[in-house]
């Protein structure tokens, strides 16, 4: 009895279809975890086998052969959930291949940043990871501070006052940078000596 035919019959066809799914789960639920954990890579991998294999059973309970035959069923179905996510994994594989060799092209063609977008991208790298982000978000990507909150998960408020931070921050880094460039050859010479 189906999810479909449990809707027909109302309480009692629910309760049923319940007790028989969750005796077809005791019964078989460790052999088909047993079957997807030596064909997945990990155990996550073959949890999620077994939770679309019953979903499957779940979803055609009427399909379900009542005796021994049952444990092949699963056994069918968890081969086809595993043959499944291979597929997606091949076609995701490919993809991010493409995605790859076209990012490539694109980026052989962009020239590097120089002078002071350069000086400004060496003093990014002396940022935190979140300050950084956030003044990328709006610098480049030319975001409000209320639009790179909801990219952050941040409220607004926080948003405006971490962008404040990470500007003071910035303009630190670049002063600090410029002042050890103004030293620079004079002191390299005394530091030699």
């Amino acid at each position: 009895m189906g999810p479909s035919q449990i809707e027909k019959k109302g309480a009692l066809g629910r309760e049923l279809a319940q007790i028989r799914f969750g005796q077809l789960y005791r019964d078989q639920g460790r052999a088909i975890l047993a079957y997807a954990l030596r064909r997945v890579e990990g155990p996550e991998d073959a949890a999620d086998v077994v939770a679309e294999t019953f979903l499957v059973a779940w979803r055609r309970l009427d399909e379900v052969p009542s005796d021994a035959r049952a444990r092949l069923w699963l056994f069918g179905v968890a081969r086809r959930v595993i043959a499944n996510r291979h597929r997606a994994e091949r076609r995701r594989t490919r993809l991010g291949e493409r995605l790859a060799e076209s990012l490539r092209t694109e980026l052989a063609t962009q020239p590097a940043p120089a002078g002071e977008a350069a000086e400004v991208m060496r003093a990014m790298g002396g940022l935190g990871d979140d300050d950084r982000e956030l003044l990328l978000l709006v610098a480049w990507e030319e975001l409000s501070p209320g639009q790179a909150a909801k990219v952050l998960g941040i409220s607004s408020l926080a948003a405006r006052s971490r962008l404040h931070r990470a500007r003071r921050r910035l303009r630190d880094l670049l002063e600090q940078r410029e002042s050890a460039g103004s030293r620079g050859p004079e002191l390299d010479m005394e530091e030699a000596r």
